[in-house]
């Protein structure tokens, strides 16, 4: 905890309005922390670093729930650490994304009736830029909104001057340690975005095709093989079969007819084909499939490209200028007027490629493109983690990691697009070819001209961890912030972006790693975890909720169900009670207020403190030392549950009750408990700041008079505990629970006043028996008094007299009603559970529904029993 005497002037006690209005406070409070720089970090500072950079949004998007949840993870942290002292900076920025902003671009000049082949490659770019200054980037008023605590100034871009250069630095870098380098290779192709896209943005899902068997060759030198890209056959160069396969060993090195072509084919012999899969023959396309074209690497066998970059049919023939589903069907009958079909099976579902953008089906194609050879730097990236340089968190996800790492292909990095980093390689007239460096000249004159493809938006955000801080100069940002303390991303991106920062980050920092630790976390799903999709009507717009149930409500209901690496349900009804907890945060704290708390001078001494003022100052300290050790573990839930339980049941429905009594009875005891509630308060508003920044910032302010929460000390624990006064309370709350739960069930209304003698050990007699009494609304024992109830509990004894509240006997008819109906349903469960052939016959599930019937109805007759013993003879 902290000493508030020395930490915070004394507190105006400004009165606070009767409700909490979200949206009256959160906009002018985020302001007003933005103007006094409380995000922005210093370089120049002797305070420890922490560093988080933004997983940086796409400029064309908005915020998304997913979005919203992994900001309020980054905030909370970085918030905490602020006020623990540390010099934090949280790096903001965004993704040029260059296929998807390309393609909004493109669509609006489709609009005006152009394409970009219109405007030509330098107006477009242009154009890309207006839009981007006009309408892009609409994600960092909607951060405001959710209270991210970044660092404005520090704002990037990925397209920013400063990144471009490290872009072209590390480019040249790695192409002059031949880890960069352009070869001809099967790749991915979107024929709708027109350009190669990387294995990780290819989205698979089963589709109905047709999978066709068709006979190649003549007589006794036929061969049957099966395709579900009946077009390719047209790039056939072989056929294969494996090397022990009997059944096609006298083929092997012979030629075959290639049907609908005038060529002839070799058969050739590759331990990549399985025997006993089909018929153990395939069709060879070298130029359209990855797999194939290994095998014509290893046989030599020329590559016919068939297709364009629209997957139309190029080859010579009447399938030209087909689109490739037009030639499938084309083909297929062609070659069934040939009688070469042998079978057709529709629909035939299997895995198909589509682009993670745009949807389209993914047409593996043979082309020349720009790769990076990952295999040392995956290396460094894998052994960086196993050697412990970084973490892995949660642990288990580790496996994940290396599967991929340890796994990985040469990385295409060039895309055919125009908005993005061009490839700073230039092409001569007599085939030179030259990488320029970001302090190179650019070679001019006849014939020179630069490549036209653009880098993969990977390639950029890969270096984001260092790029944004001064990189490749030696700044001093860079010196004081890389590498940053903690990367927290989703498990969905380990591979996209995570891995790539790794491999970079190591390769240009001289073997340091980007980040020491890497928390992943999952992904936010709708209340009945299924996935958020606007096809599914499901998906929310985080804003329609801050704006029905303010900021705070929003973050809260996201950090407590935030498990390391474990998917988050979330659901409107949740958001709307976390909106009551930022409520009863309120209402609490203008209590405290009317009641004269206060922050003002120390704490008073134990020995001066009633054994409530001392429980409840334990409490908190544990609270604060749990609250820290779950911050550390990234467990955003526990925190997040432990706080709002002992917010709630703790310190607003306990010891701010039971202060009701003190305050009332005033004297010296109130004076201390008033100091105490400041002191608890204070505390515990730090302890939820970080996750509900705008009402603890309201609240925290008008109780201490302090500047702001945001820049007030983390707080600590004190060491102080009190078992003692711990187990006193918990005697006092198992009473008040336990009549509660007697007048609940007798049905008394909560602030009906019963008469009752109470009968408490020493000390819960001479120190709590006002509170007790006011907390169960009993009145005094009359002259007339006549215990119709007695409870034991907690070595105590409560009496109560019910004789003028309720029909003892209209209530013994009623509960036995209750009682009868509650073991014929304990008869019927126990009779089926008894039932053999029963049991032999019904599904696992109906028998567990049983045993829960039988499990439920032991419980009713054990609770209305224990009720009829409670009542007087009627």
């Amino acid at each position: 905890m902290t000493d508030n005497a020395q930490q915070q002037p004394s507190a105006p006690h400004t009165e606070l309005p009767t409700q909490y209005a979200p949206a009256d406070v959160e906009g002018p409070l985020y302001e007003r922390w933005v103007e006094r720089g409380y995000f922005e970090a210093d370089a120049k500072s002797d305070k420890p670093a922490y560093t988080v950079v933004i997983p940086p949004p796409n400029v064309t998007g908005s915020l998304h729930l997913g979005h919203a949840f992994e900001h309020t993870l980054i905030d909370a942290l970085t918030r905490r650490k602020r006020m623990q002292g540390f010099e934090t900076l949280w790096q903001p920025g965004m993704d040029h994304a260059g296929i998807a902003t390309q393609n909004v671009v493109e669509r609006e000049l489709g609009k005006e009736g152009k394409s970009r082949h219109d405007l030509g490659r330098e107006a477009f770019v242009e154009r890309v830029w207006q839009w981007k200054g006009e309408s892009g980037g609409q994600i960092s008023g909607q951060m405001r909104r959710l209270g991210d605590g970044v660092a404005w100034s520090r704002e990037r871009f990925t397209m920013d001057e400063g990144l471009s250069q490290a872009v072209q630095t590390i480019f040249k870098r790695l192409y002059d340690d031949e880890l960069i380098y352009r070869a001809e290779r099967i790749i991915n192709w979107c024929p709708r975005c027109l350009t190669a896209i990387s294995d990780i943005e290819v989205e698979y899902q089963d589709d109905d095709g047709e999978l066709v068997s068709m006979k190649y060759g003549e007589g006794d030198d036929t061969i049957v093989v099966a395709t579900t890209r009946a077009e390719t056959m047209l790039g056939d160069t072989a056929v294969a079969v494996h090397p022990d396969d009997e059944r096609y060993k006298h083929l092997v090195g012979k030629e075959i007819r290639l049907p609908l072509t005038d060529r002839s084919i070799p058969v050739v012999a590759d331990t990549h084909v399985d025997p006993e899969f089909g018929t153990g023959a395939v069709k060879v396309t070298p130029a359209h499939d990855p797999n194939d074209f290994e095998i014509g690497q290893r046989h030599n066998l020329p590559s016919l490209t068939v297709m364009d970059e629209h997957a139309v049919i190029t080859a010579h023939g009447p399938f030209q200028g087909l689109d490739r589903l037009e030639a499938r069907s084309a083909i297929v009958a062609a070659l069934r007027a040939e009688g070469r079909i042998v079978a057709e099976k529709r629909p035939y579902a299997h895995s198909v490629g589509h682009c993670s953008r745009c949807k389209t089906t993914i047409e593996p194609r043979l082309s020349m493109q720009w790769w990076v050879k990952v295999g040392p730097l995956a290396k460094a990236a894998g052994d960086a983690v196993r050697d412990g340089r970084v973490k892995i968190h949660p642990q288990e996800m580790e496996k994940r990691y290396f599967d991929w790492v340890d796994n990985l292909h040469d990385w295409c990095i060039s895309r055919q697009l125009w908005w993005g980093h061009r490839i700073p390689v230039w092409y001569g007239p007599n085939g030179e070819v030259v990488c320029v460096g970001p302090d190179d000249e650019a070679p001019t004159g006849e014939g020179w001209h630069q490549d036209t493809d653009v880098l993969d938006t990977w390639f950029s955000s890969g270096l984001w961890p260092f790029s944004t801080l001064g990189w490749p100069e030696q700044t001093e940002s860079l010196a004081k912030f890389y590498p940053n303390s903690v990367l927290v991303t989703g498990y969905d991106i380990l591979f996209f972006w995570v891995a790539r920062m790794m491999m970079f980050g190591l390769y240009a920092m001289d073997g340091t790693p980007p980040f020491h630790t890497i928390a992943l976390h999952g992904m936010v799903r709708d209340q009945f975890g299924k996935k958020m999709s606007k096809s599914f009507g499901n998906a929310v717009n985080p804003l329609d909720w801050m704006d029905k149930y303010g900021s705070d409500a929003l973050r809260f209901t996201l950090a407590r169900g935030a498990n390391p690496g474990v998917d988050v349900p979330i659901g409107e009804d949740w958001v709307q009670g976390s909106r009551n907890f930022a409520n009863k945060i309120w209402n609490a704290t203008r209590f405290a207020l009317m009641n004269g708390a206060t922050v003002d001078g120390p704490l008073p001494e134990p020995s001066a403190m009633s054994a409530t003022d001392r429980w409840i100052l334990s409490r908190l300290n544990s609270v604060v030392a749990e609250v820290d050790a779950l911050y550390e573990d990234f467990q955003f839930a526990k925190l997040s549950d432990a706080l709002f339980h002992f917010a709630w049941d703790e310190v607003f429905d306990w010891y701010v009750e039971l202060s009701k009594t003190t305050f009332q009875a005033g004297g010296q005891a109130a004076e201390v408990s008033r100091r105490v509630l400041g002191e608890v308060l204070d505390v515990t508003l730090k302890l939820l700041h970080p996750v509900v920044p705008f009402v603890t910032e309201t609240l925290w302010t008008t109780l201490t008079g302090g500047e702001s929460i945001v820049v007030a000390d983390w707080p600590s624990d004190s060491g102080f505990r009190d078992t003692a006064a711990e187990r006193e309370i918990e005697s006092l709350q198992a009473v008040v629970t336990e009549v509660r739960r007697f007048r609940a069930d007798q049905g008394l209304q909560p602030g009906q006043r019963v008469p009752a003698r109470l009968e408490l050990d020493g000390t819960l007699f001479a120190a709590h028996e006002a509170a007790i009494r006011q907390l169960l609304r009993l009145q005094p024992e009359g002259e007339a008094f006549s215990a119709t109830a007695t409870l034991p509990v907690a070595g105590a004894t409560v009496a109560l007299d019910l004789s003028g509240t309720i029909d003892v006997a209209a209530e013994r008819k009623r509960l036995a009603k209750d009682l009868a109906a509650a073991q014929k349903e304990r008869q019927q469960a126990e009779a089926k559970l008894g039932n053999e052939a029963f049991l032999a016959k019904a599904p696992d599930n109906v028998v567990d529904k049983i045993r829960g019937r039988l499990t439920k109805a032991d419980e009713d007759i054990t609770r209305i029993q224990a009720q009829l013993g409670r009542l007087p003879e009627a």
